[in-house]
């Protein structure tokens, strides 16, 4: 979609210069959007890269991302940036849910599966929630009804705001062994927090939108090539197609405005000025970037806090799963990629395996030292994966993520502002702002094209101003 013009064949931001403040994924949307509505924009980064929090490094010949990010059929926002920057080609386009969910036992490990049919919306996952072996039948028949219950709820009621998903499902009938098993099986990745601590609204969105959206919404897609190649990488190349200049490694300080021009951003080592700002840094950066003047509430978004996610890296000397993507249960182990290809294993070692672990709300793990984290995660891998146990480690590492989120608790919508600021040429974009969505790829994107609609709307009666240089 794009925003408003004032004219046949002529936007609102033609000859405008526009600074954008980020290069995650939100920045680069909005970068992208203001270039392809005619302004003239300057991207301005901290790190010597693109993409944000997805990112990739080199280990040992291999490539590592410093965490697992998928997308899901319902992600409109994020599949089209793929499209704009010409990456499409590079993700595994989203396939029919089917994910093994892996527990131990007594007798070795036992697995159900978590898959779709194609039918009307809630058959799709009937089947497959009333064989889900993990639970016993009186708790696979509850979970219908909390669906539909789910189903009923008005996502603009404030109320979902107030109480965790943990509570709700809890007064619909859903036992521990059923949210362990089922809803935290979601929520946990998605909303980067268990259901006894996730808002409700935040909860209810995923399940709304990605389970009960459509009968392909939930099918999972992700990245065949390191996320530093598929963000940074396409989305440079895509920015210098479409004129975009590029700062990376200059720390914004602060954006001022009404001084010389319109705004002028405070780098390191001097200053950009621009007819308007889109501020697409961290909900903490962004706090004391923004001029008072255009966010009173500003030092409030500091109450939404951060989750971490934490990755483990493993790569053996024999494939130990033939599986792409799993899911563990009853265990520390939460989601499971086969990493092989992505990383350039397959080449130069088709017999070895790298298998990542992907651990969401995972602040409990920041003080864990990696060695200890790494046996643990090993000697749990083996529970659900036995052939682990006749393997060799030949590398591992681990990343941690300690701000990857903000913290989706009751309670953060509110804190969450709109793209839209009380300075009218400034806007702000980012996964933590008012979306409708969880801290997620998709958040972001849509965050970033928010913004530039935004900020067209301001322009549409506005006289150009002459830049100063």
């Amino acid at each position: 979609m794009r925003a408003s013009t004032t004219g046949p064949g002529r936007s609102s931001l033609t000859g405008r210069h526009v600074a954008v403040l980020g290069g995650g994924l939100a920045g680069l949307a909005a970068a992208l959007e203001c270039a392809d509505l005619g302004a003239r924009v300057t991207l301005v980064e901290r790190q010597r890269r693109l993409g944000g929090l997805t990112w990739s490094f080199e280990r040992g010949g291999l490539w590592m991302d410093n965490g697992q990010h998928v997308f899901l059929a319902c992600c409109d926002a994020y599949v089209g940036f793929l499209d704009r920057i010409g990456a499409r080609g590079d993700v595994e386009a989203a396939r029919v849910l089917d994910i093994p969910v892996v527990a131990p036992g007594p007798r070795g490990p036992v697995a159900a599966r978590l898959r779709r049919r194609d039918l009307p919306v809630p058959l799709h996952l009937a089947d497959s929630l009333l064989r889900f072996g993990h639970l016993g039948v009186g708790d696979r028949l509850m979970v219908g009804r909390a669906l539909v219950g789910l189903a009923r709820l008005d996502l603009a009621d404030p109320y979902l705001d107030r109480i965790t998903f943990g509570e709700w499902l809890q007064s619909h009938g859903q036992s521990p062994a059923a949210i362990a098993a089922v809803w935290d099986l979601i929520t946990v990745p998605t909303v980067n927090l268990p259901a006894a601590e996730a808002s409700l609204a935040a909860a209810a969105m995923v399940f709304r939108t990605g389970v009960l959206g459509g009968r392909a919404a939930l099918d999972i897609g992700w990245s065949r090539v390191p996320l530093g190649h598929l963000h940074g990488e396409r989305a440079a190349a895509a920015l210098e197609r479409a004129g975009v200049r590029v700062l990376t490694g200059e720390r914004v300080s602060a954006v001022v405005a009404g001084l010389s021009a319109d705004y002028e951003v405070l780098l390191p080592d001097g200053r950009l000025t621009a007819d308007a700002v889109v501020v697409a840094l961290p909900h903490e950066e962004a706090a004391d970037v923004v001029p008072p003047e255009a966010a009173p509430q500003r030092r409030q978004w500091a109450g939404l806090g951060s989750s971490a996610v934490v990755d483990v890296h493993l790569v053996f000397d024999r494939r130990v799963t033939h599986w792409e993507v799993m899911a563990g249960h009853d265990s520390p182990i939460q989601w499971v990629f086969d990493r092989s290809a992505a990383s350039g294993l397959s080449e130069t070692n088709p017999s070895g395996q790298y298998l990542a672990v992907s651990l969401s709300a995972a602040d409990h793990l920041l003080g864990t030292r990696p060695e200890e984290l790494v046996a643990t995660i090993v000697g749990e891998l083996t529970r659900l994966l036995p052939a682990v146990a006749g393997a060799q480690l030949v590398d591992s590492a681990v990343t941690k993520e300690r701000r990857a989120t903000f913290r989706a608790a009751p309670g953060s919508a509110a804190l969450r502002p709109g793209p839209r600021s009380d300075l009218p040429g400034l806007v702000l974009a980012g996964a933590w702002t008012a979306t409708g969505w969880p801290a997620t790829m998709e958040s972001a994107v849509r965050s970033g094209v928010a913004a530039v609609r935004a900020l067209s709307s301001t322009f549409i009666s506005a006289p150009i101003t002459q830049e100063v240089a």
